[in-house]
């Protein structure tokens, strides 16, 4: 299992536990995080944009240049920003904490 923290908008932490193989994206829905993921992690879309915390960005392989491309459109994206849907948890992986941006992207009004 990996433990995922959530940094809610509003600072709120929430952790859960979520099994190897699972996508974070799929993980924050299940948790009621704010995350759209309009394109069903196609990466057609920046609305599943999360903030990997400094120590965990490391952890992740690294981002496609695809990936990349997307996080160029997503608002307030830093130097740790990856798209949730493309990040796949592993068993190796322990732990890892994400920020939600405070500007999300969220068009279908939730």
């Amino acid at each position: 299992m990996t433990l995922v923290r959530f940094i809610g908008i509003d600072g709120t932490l929430r952790e859960v536990d979520a099994a190897p193989g699972a996508r974070l994206l799929e993980v924050a829905q299940a948790d009621g995080q704010p995350l759209e993921g309009t394109c069903e992690g196609q990466m057609a879309c920046s609305t599943c944009h999360v903030i990997v915390a400094a120590e965990d960005f490391a952890k992740l392989p690294p981002p496609s240049e695809d990936e990349e491309d997307m996080l160029d459109l997503a608002a307030g994206a830093t130097r740790t920003s990856r798209l949730a849907c493309q990040i796949l948890l592993t068993s190796d992986l322990d732990q890892l904490t994400v920020r939600i941006p405070g500007e999300v992207r969220n068009m279908q009004g939730r």
